[in-house]
Protein backbone atom coordinates (compact mmCIF):
# COMPACT_ATOMS: atom_id res chain seq x y z
CA UNK A 1 0.00 0.00 0.00
CA UNK A 2 1.11 3.75 -0.91
CA UNK A 3 2.58 5.10 2.29
CA UNK A 4 3.17 9.09 2.20
CA UNK A 5 3.74 11.81 4.79
CA UNK A 6 0.80 13.69 3.79
CA UNK A 7 -1.64 10.36 4.08
CA UNK A 8 0.00 8.99 7.29
CA UNK A 9 -0.45 12.72 9.22
CA UNK A 10 -4.17 12.55 7.86
CA UNK A 11 -4.85 8.84 9.13
CA UNK A 12 -2.88 9.87 12.31
CA UNK A 13 -4.36 13.18 12.59
CA UNK A 14 -8.26 11.25 12.40
CA UNK A 15 -7.36 9.28 14.95
CA UNK A 16 -6.42 11.12 17.28
CA UNK A 17 -9.31 13.62 16.73
CA UNK A 18 -11.35 10.50 18.07
CA UNK A 19 -9.84 9.42 20.63
CA UNK A 20 -9.70 13.27 21.69
CA UNK A 21 -13.60 12.86 21.09
CA UNK A 22 -14.35 9.68 22.98
CA UNK A 23 -12.26 11.07 26.10
CA UNK A 24 -14.90 14.12 26.24
CA UNK A 25 -12.03 16.46 26.11
CA UNK A 26 -11.58 19.96 24.11
CA UNK A 27 -8.85 20.44 21.70
CA UNK A 28 -8.37 23.89 24.26
CA UNK A 29 -7.54 20.87 26.71
CA UNK A 30 -5.29 19.15 24.59
CA UNK A 31 -3.34 22.17 24.15
CA UNK A 32 -3.05 22.91 28.01
CA UNK A 33 -1.54 19.40 28.21
CA UNK A 34 0.96 19.85 25.41
CA UNK A 35 1.79 23.29 26.18
CA UNK A 36 0.50 24.30 22.52
CA UNK A 37 -2.02 26.44 21.05
CA UNK A 38 -5.77 25.26 20.20
CA UNK A 39 -4.77 26.15 16.81
CA UNK A 40 -2.17 23.96 16.65
CA UNK A 41 -4.11 20.63 17.96
CA UNK A 42 -6.37 21.55 15.30
CA UNK A 43 -3.77 21.35 11.84
CA UNK A 44 -2.70 17.70 14.43
CA UNK A 45 -5.91 16.61 13.89
CA UNK A 46 -6.34 17.78 10.37
CA UNK A 47 -2.90 16.43 9.30
CA UNK A 48 -1.95 19.85 8.44
CA UNK A 49 1.58 19.75 10.50
CA UNK A 50 3.62 16.63 12.15
CA UNK A 51 3.55 15.85 15.62
CA UNK A 52 6.21 14.88 17.69
CA UNK A 53 6.28 11.46 19.11
CA UNK A 54 6.41 12.61 22.67
CA UNK A 55 3.73 14.78 21.81
CA UNK A 56 1.65 11.59 20.64
CA UNK A 57 2.29 9.36 23.43
CA UNK A 58 1.30 12.79 26.09
CA UNK A 59 -1.85 13.10 23.68
CA UNK A 60 -2.45 8.92 24.22
CA UNK A 61 -2.08 9.17 27.95
CA UNK A 62 -4.59 12.11 28.63
CA UNK A 63 -6.83 10.03 26.27
CA UNK A 64 -6.53 6.92 28.51
CA UNK A 65 -5.08 4.76 25.66
CA UNK A 66 -2.91 2.51 26.57
CA UNK A 67 -1.94 -1.34 25.51
CA UNK A 68 -2.05 -2.67 22.28
CA UNK A 69 -4.16 0.62 20.50
CA UNK A 70 -1.42 3.21 22.03
CA UNK A 71 1.54 0.74 20.53
CA UNK A 72 -0.39 0.91 17.17
CA UNK A 73 -0.66 4.93 16.87
CA UNK A 74 2.82 5.18 18.04
CA UNK A 75 3.94 2.85 14.63
CA UNK A 76 1.59 5.34 12.77
CA UNK A 77 3.16 8.26 14.17
CA UNK A 78 6.44 6.91 13.58
CA UNK A 79 5.55 6.35 10.23
CA UNK A 80 4.22 9.65 9.79
CA UNK A 81 7.59 11.14 11.36
CA UNK A 82 9.78 9.55 8.93
CA UNK A 83 8.45 9.83 5.81
CA UNK A 84 9.41 12.80 3.74
CA UNK A 85 7.18 15.20 1.51
CA UNK A 86 7.11 14.74 -2.30
CA UNK A 87 5.23 18.21 -3.07
CA UNK A 88 8.16 19.87 -4.98
CA UNK A 89 9.04 20.03 -8.34
CA UNK A 90 6.00 19.86 -11.10
CA UNK A 91 3.85 18.48 -8.19
CA UNK A 92 4.00 21.24 -6.49
CA UNK A 93 1.38 22.89 -8.18
CA UNK A 94 -1.03 20.56 -7.24
CA UNK A 95 -3.33 22.66 -4.94
CA UNK A 96 -2.57 21.92 -1.23
CA UNK A 97 -6.59 21.24 -0.46
CA UNK A 98 -6.07 18.37 -2.85
CA UNK A 99 -2.82 16.90 -1.96
CA UNK A 100 -4.37 14.62 0.66
CA UNK A 101 -6.76 13.07 -1.83
CA UNK A 102 -3.80 12.31 -4.00
CA UNK A 103 -2.07 10.71 -1.55
CA UNK A 104 -4.52 8.52 -0.23
CA UNK A 105 -6.41 7.34 -3.78
CA UNK A 106 -3.36 4.69 -4.16
CA UNK A 107 -4.27 3.37 -1.02
CA UNK A 108 -7.63 3.21 -1.15
CA UNK A 109 -9.63 -0.26 -1.32
CA UNK A 110 -12.39 1.18 -3.69
CA UNK A 111 -13.14 4.88 -4.58
CA UNK A 112 -16.61 5.57 -6.02
CA UNK A 113 -17.07 8.85 -7.66
CA UNK A 114 -19.65 10.98 -9.80
CA UNK A 115 -19.31 13.58 -12.23
CA UNK A 116 -21.83 15.73 -13.66
CA UNK A 117 -20.15 18.40 -15.56
CA UNK A 118 -16.89 17.31 -16.71
CA UNK A 119 -14.53 14.08 -17.40
CA UNK A 120 -12.68 13.17 -13.87
CA UNK A 121 -9.15 13.18 -14.02
CA UNK A 122 -8.02 9.56 -13.63
CA UNK A 123 -10.10 8.92 -16.90
CA UNK A 124 -9.09 11.95 -19.02
CA UNK A 125 -6.98 11.72 -22.18
CA UNK A 126 -4.11 13.99 -22.76
CA UNK A 127 -6.28 16.08 -25.81
CA UNK A 128 -9.01 16.24 -22.76
CA UNK A 129 -6.40 17.79 -20.44
CA UNK A 130 -4.57 19.77 -22.92
CA UNK A 131 -7.61 21.58 -23.72
CA UNK A 132 -8.99 22.36 -20.43
CA UNK A 133 -5.55 23.69 -18.59
CA UNK A 134 -5.40 26.07 -21.85
CA UNK A 135 -9.07 27.05 -21.62
CA UNK A 136 -8.76 27.83 -18.00
CA UNK A 137 -5.31 30.15 -18.75
CA UNK A 138 -2.98 27.86 -16.72
CA UNK A 139 0.52 29.50 -16.53
CA UNK A 140 2.28 25.77 -16.13
CA UNK A 141 0.53 23.19 -18.13
CA UNK A 142 3.28 20.89 -18.63
CA UNK A 143 3.62 20.19 -14.89
CA UNK A 144 -0.21 20.20 -14.74
CA UNK A 145 -0.21 17.10 -16.79
CA UNK A 146 2.37 15.69 -15.82
CA UNK A 147 0.72 15.69 -12.50
CA UNK A 148 -2.49 14.09 -13.67
CA UNK A 149 -0.67 11.10 -15.90
CA UNK A 150 1.22 10.76 -12.15
CA UNK A 151 -2.58 9.90 -10.80
CA UNK A 152 -3.40 7.42 -13.50
CA UNK A 153 -0.34 5.17 -12.23
CA UNK A 154 -2.93 3.82 -9.62
CA UNK A 155 -4.36 1.57 -12.43
CA UNK A 156 -1.00 -0.08 -13.02
CA UNK A 157 -0.49 -0.78 -9.41
CA UNK A 158 -0.05 -4.40 -8.61
CA UNK A 159 -3.30 -4.77 -6.69
CA UNK A 160 -5.03 -1.27 -7.83
CA UNK A 161 -7.87 -0.03 -5.93
CA UNK A 162 -11.66 -0.99 -7.17
CA UNK A 163 -12.57 2.75 -9.06
CA UNK A 164 -16.21 2.99 -9.86
CA UNK A 165 -17.04 6.13 -11.84
CA UNK A 166 -20.51 7.42 -12.57
CA UNK A 167 -20.59 10.22 -15.16
CA UNK A 168 -23.10 12.22 -16.53
CA UNK A 169 -24.17 12.34 -19.98
CA UNK A 170 -23.76 16.28 -19.44
CA UNK A 171 -20.02 15.45 -19.09
CA UNK A 172 -19.43 13.20 -22.33
CA UNK A 173 -21.15 16.36 -24.41
CA UNK A 174 -19.58 19.24 -22.66
CA UNK A 175 -16.50 19.80 -24.12
CA UNK A 176 -13.82 22.30 -22.59
CA UNK A 177 -13.71 25.67 -23.74
CA UNK A 178 -16.90 25.10 -26.17
CA UNK A 179 -17.57 22.46 -29.29
CA UNK A 180 -14.33 20.71 -29.83
CA UNK A 181 -15.80 17.13 -31.66
CA UNK A 182 -12.12 16.21 -32.03
CA UNK A 183 -11.54 17.04 -28.57
CA UNK A 184 -14.53 14.79 -27.38
CA UNK A 185 -13.73 11.89 -29.95
CA UNK A 186 -10.35 11.54 -28.46
CA UNK A 187 -12.05 11.32 -25.18
CA UNK A 188 -14.43 8.70 -25.32
CA UNK A 189 -12.54 6.40 -27.47
CA UNK A 190 -9.71 6.44 -24.03
CA UNK A 191 -12.71 5.66 -21.94
CA UNK A 192 -13.73 2.62 -24.26
CA UNK A 193 -9.83 1.41 -23.82
CA UNK A 194 -9.59 2.28 -20.22
CA UNK A 195 -13.09 -0.12 -19.25
CA UNK A 196 -11.06 -2.85 -20.10
CA UNK A 197 -9.33 -2.76 -17.45
CA UNK A 198 -10.63 -5.19 -14.95
CA UNK A 199 -10.97 -2.66 -11.87
CA UNK A 200 -12.46 0.01 -13.79
CA UNK A 201 -15.79 0.78 -13.85
CA UNK A 202 -17.60 2.86 -16.30
CA UNK A 203 -20.91 3.90 -15.74
CA UNK A 204 -23.06 6.46 -17.97
CA UNK A 205 -25.77 8.36 -16.53
CA UNK A 206 -27.99 9.51 -19.47
CA UNK A 207 -30.50 12.52 -19.74
CA UNK A 208 -33.73 10.77 -19.59
CA UNK A 209 -32.61 8.75 -16.29
CA UNK A 210 -35.05 8.58 -13.71
CA UNK A 211 -33.57 10.60 -10.65
CA UNK A 212 -35.78 13.56 -9.17
CA UNK A 213 -32.33 15.64 -9.09
CA UNK A 214 -28.60 14.88 -9.00
CA UNK A 215 -26.07 16.17 -6.48
CA UNK A 216 -22.82 18.09 -6.55
CA UNK A 217 -19.88 15.69 -7.67
CA UNK A 218 -18.22 13.68 -5.11
CA UNK A 219 -16.16 10.58 -4.41
CA UNK A 220 -16.26 8.26 -1.73
CA UNK A 221 -13.14 6.53 -0.59
CA UNK A 222 -12.84 3.47 1.44
CA UNK A 223 -9.86 1.93 2.78
CA UNK A 224 -8.71 -1.91 3.77
CA UNK A 225 -6.48 -0.33 6.61
CA UNK A 226 -7.31 1.98 9.85
CA UNK A 227 -7.49 4.84 7.79
CA UNK A 228 -10.77 6.23 8.21
CA UNK A 229 -13.42 6.04 5.17
CA UNK A 230 -14.62 9.42 4.12
CA UNK A 231 -16.28 11.48 1.10
CA UNK A 232 -14.57 14.30 -0.82
CA UNK A 233 -16.53 17.25 -2.05
CA UNK A 234 -14.70 19.75 -4.37
CA UNK A 235 -15.37 23.43 -4.95
CA UNK A 236 -13.96 26.60 -6.34
CA UNK A 237 -12.10 27.54 -3.45
CA UNK A 238 -10.94 23.94 -1.91
CA UNK A 239 -11.70 20.82 -1.11
CA UNK A 240 -13.82 19.35 1.94
CA UNK A 241 -13.22 15.85 3.55
CA UNK A 242 -15.93 14.23 5.44
CA UNK A 243 -15.70 11.39 7.72
CA UNK A 244 -18.47 11.68 10.08
CA UNK A 245 -20.39 8.05 9.75
CA UNK A 246 -23.76 9.67 9.29
CA UNK A 247 -22.82 12.43 6.53
CA UNK A 248 -20.64 9.27 4.92
CA UNK A 249 -23.56 7.84 4.57
CA UNK A 250 -25.75 10.14 3.37
CA UNK A 251 -23.73 10.06 0.44
CA UNK A 252 -23.60 6.46 -0.13
CA UNK A 253 -27.41 6.50 -0.30
CA UNK A 254 -26.38 9.12 -3.03
CA UNK A 255 -24.06 7.05 -4.94
CA UNK A 256 -26.34 3.95 -4.64
CA UNK A 257 -29.32 6.19 -6.26
CA UNK A 258 -27.30 7.32 -9.18
CA UNK A 259 -26.15 3.53 -9.53
CA UNK A 260 -29.08 2.41 -9.82
CA UNK A 261 -30.39 5.00 -12.67
CA UNK A 262 -26.85 4.92 -14.16
CA UNK A 263 -26.34 2.47 -17.39
CA UNK A 264 -24.88 -0.64 -16.70
CA UNK A 265 -21.28 -1.81 -18.07
CA UNK A 266 -22.47 -3.18 -21.18
CA UNK A 267 -24.60 -0.24 -22.16
CA UNK A 268 -22.34 1.80 -21.07
CA UNK A 269 -20.15 0.66 -23.67
CA UNK A 270 -22.71 1.20 -26.44
CA UNK A 271 -23.94 4.21 -25.29
CA UNK A 272 -20.14 5.76 -26.04
CA UNK A 273 -19.01 3.69 -29.57
CA UNK A 274 -22.43 5.54 -30.62
CA UNK A 275 -20.76 8.68 -29.35
CA UNK A 276 -17.87 8.35 -30.57
CA UNK A 277 -19.76 7.82 -33.89
CA UNK A 278 -21.39 11.12 -33.91
CA UNK A 279 -18.36 13.12 -33.19
CA UNK A 280 -17.02 11.64 -36.09
CA UNK A 281 -19.40 12.72 -38.48
CA UNK A 282 -19.05 15.86 -36.66
CA UNK A 283 -15.80 16.55 -37.93
CA UNK A 284 -16.08 15.33 -41.48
Amino acid sequence: MASTVTSRRKQLGNELRHARTAAKLTQQQVAEVLGCTQGKVNKIESGAVGVKLGDVRTMLNAFGINGEEADTLMNLARAAAGQRGHWSGYRSVVPHWFRTFTDLEPAAAEIMTWHGERIPGPLQSEHYMLKQFTEAGATDVTSLVRNRLDRKAVFDQQQPPYYRFIISEGALRRAPGGFAPAVMLDQVEHLLALDRHPRVYVHVLPFGARLASVPNDFTIMRFPDRTRDFVYIEHSAGGLYLDDVKDFNIFVDSWDRLRGAALERGETRQFLKELAESYRAQMQ
